[in-house]
């Protein structure tokens, strides 16, 4: 073999030697690559199945419903879970019984049913009477009967009432069922449609939608939910023993919409209807001789239905009463074909305060007086009805005035007297009076479609301008049967005078509510005939307002401006056809004495 050739080989040699070894570096490499690749994957595929894998976590359900110990029970009504914010529990086992804190009761299972803590007294109302259980009896009164049960009634702990569950079913048309573990109790007291759906595997209820949510309980296959809220790839329901969660859409089938038809009879508030069309006016009596005017009063009224004179005030806390009522007064007013509905009022007597109110209608003898007395006042003059006009009602008070309302209704009911109630318009802030339980027990709700603006306003307005009036009577519907609303219209209205505040007035009121508005402003209540006298005195005409409808009219005098929006003929007739439009039971009027003779004659058109 030649040099060469030698050579040549040994060229090749090395060649493949270089070959194995790049090889060798290749495969390294890539082995390397499929290791980095694998420990990506594996780690990658770690943190996807931490964030994306259901949980196993399980809820705390003592914290979930707001349990402190194990002898507390949980409460569930209409699939919502009910907390107290101050603590108290809101159901409890006493003696083997189960029992309802009578808060949650009233506000959330039956609210006719109250508790007196100053008395020690459980009533419920019938529409012929009180039930009534004493604190720690078996015994109670259904009206004038004595009944028994094997369980204590009512329990209390300090001012805590609470209220044994059969009890309360008694008197409400709900369903019930204790569960533990923990423990817990499920009403049910709506009975309205409802979209229920089966399950169709078992499947873990959680906290909130989605799979890191901690699980509350585990609901079995072809379990029957409530569907309560659609969040697409998740779906709000609440099991049957009382769990609020959401599962899965996709574990729902046979979705549909169920009513249960209950067998339960509520009782039932009869009504005392007149067979007019209401146009009643207030009769404003502060004496004995007042009363003996009504001919006069009452002589250039026409289509005139009813009078309510104002008679009854209270003289106390304790629940007397001051009384002008008069007999010769209703005999002439049913000579004239006037029915009488005396008024009786929370001011203008011997009490003026919201405190003073409450005192009044926080005890039960205060209120079984109050009533009493006024019942032996109108049968004594023979007048037709009761016209209530409590206007110091807090909101603590509600509850109170409320039950008042229930008890003075069955004395009325009981004796042929018919019971209007006065209400403000409905607003956010007098909804404690509840339309919707007087509409119940009263015969006619009427509501004051005035004092849009009032004497204590901070800045000028109208009385009652047409948005106000109109308003108020769509939200009264709401709660108030067509056939049982009444109208009041004013017969007054008010002349305004602004003047811009001082640098030291505005310095006085920094931080307030008047601070707001830059006019200083006082007002006087007018008449009808006044308020024409005080625009030709100053010599200015008015001008149509489109957006109250009411005649308006502006000048300037005394380092002022005065303001005025009229109540007159053109005002009434626009509230008229409101009054009409809805088919009202009719129409009041604030107050006699305060009118153009005029009027009679429009309110003729729209009301009779």
């Amino acid at each position: 073999m030649d040099e060469r050739e030698r050579r040549s080989r040994a060229q090749a040699k090395r060649r493949q030697m270089y070959r194995r070894a790049r090889r060798r570096q290749r495969n390294a490499r890539l082995v390397v690559v499929m290791v980095v690749v694998l420990i990506v994957a594996a780690i990658g595929g770690s943190f996807i199945w931490k964030r994306y894998s259901p949980s196993n976590e399980k809820a705390d359900l003592k914290e979930y419903y707001g349990l402190t110990n194990d002898e507390d029970y949980a409460v569930v009504i209409n699939d919502q879970v009910i907390k107290r914010e101050d603590g108290i529990p809101s159901c409890r086992n006493i003696d083997g019984q189960v029992y309802l804190e009578y808060s949650i009761v009233r506000d959330y299972v039956n609210k006719r049913f109250y508790w007196d803590s100053n008395e020690n007294v459980l009533l419920y109302t019938l529409p012929t009477g009180n039930v009534s259980v004493a604190v720690g009896s078996k015994d109670y009164a259904e009206i004038m009967e004595k009944k028994s049960e094997d369980y204590v009634i009512l329990k209390t702990e300090g001012k805590t009432a609470y209220i044994a569950v059969p009890f309360i079913m008694q008197y409400t048309d709900m369903d019930y069922h204790a569960y533990e573990g923990p423990n817990r109790v499920v009403i049910t007291n709506d009975f309205h449609e409802k979209t229920v759906a089966d399950l169709k595997r078992e499947t873990a209820v959680r906290y909130l939608g989605g799979v890191k949510s901690p699980i509350l309980t585990t609901a079995k296959k072809a379990e029957v939910v409530t569907v309560l809220e659609d969040e697409d790839d998740w779906q709000k329901v609440a099991t049957a023993d009382g769990f609020i969660g959401y599962v899965p859409s996709n574990a729902l089938k046979n979705t549909q919409k169920e009513v249960v038809d209950r067998a339960f009879s509520e009782p039932q508030y009869s009504n005392i209807s007149v067979d007019y069309t209401i146009n009643m006016a207030w009769h404003n009596v502060t004496s004995d001789y007042a009363n003996s005017f009504v001919l006069e009063t009452i002589a250039g009224t026409k289509g005139l239905t009813t009078i309510a004179p104002t008679w009854f005030s209270v003289a106390d806390t304790e629940g007397n009463i001051n009384s002008l009522a008069s007999s010769s007064y209703v005999n002439y007013a049913h000579q004239s074909n006037l029915d009488v509905w005396a008024t009786l009022r929370d001011f203008d007597g011997g009490i003026s305060s919201f405190d003073e109110t409450y005192q009044l209608l926080s005890y039960t003898s205060h209120r079984e007086r109050l009533v009493n007395q006024v019942i032996a006042q109108a049968l004594q003059s023979g007048i037709d009805g009761v016209n209530l006009d409590f206007e110091l009602i807090s909101t603590e008070c509600g509850e109170h005035y409320i039950q008042f309302v229930r008890e003075l209704s069955v004395k009325c009911r009981q004796n042929g007297l018919v019971l209007s109630i006065d209400n403000y318009v409905p607003q956010v802030y007098n909804g404690h009076y509840d339309l919707e339980e007087q509409a119940i027990v009263a015969d006619y709700i009427i509501i004051m479609g005035y004092d849009e603006h009032t004497a204590g306003s901070y800045e000028a307005g109208s009385v009652a301008s047409y948005n106000y009036v109109k308003q108020g009577i769509e939200d009264a519907l709401k709660s108030v049967p067509s056939q049982k609303l009444v109208t009041a219209v004013p017969f007054y209205t008010r002349l305004w005078f602004e003047r811009p505040k001082t640098e030291e007035e505005l310095a006085e009121q920094e931080g307030t509510e008047a601070a707001g508005f830059p006019m200083a402003v006082t007002s006087t209540a007018l008449t009808m005939g006044d308020a024409r006298s005080t625009l030709e005195i100053a010599g200015v005409s008015t001008q149509w307002d489109e957006e109250t409808r009411q005649n308006y009219a502006q000048w300037e005098a005394d380092g002022g401006t005065y303001k005025i929006w009229l109540e007159d003929l053109a005002s009434l007739e626009e509230k008229l056809k409101l009054i009409r439009s809805e088919k009202l039971a009719g129409v009041a009027e604030w107050k006699l004495g305060q009118e153009d003779s005029a009027v009679w004659d429009l309110i003729l058109q729209y009301v009779n």
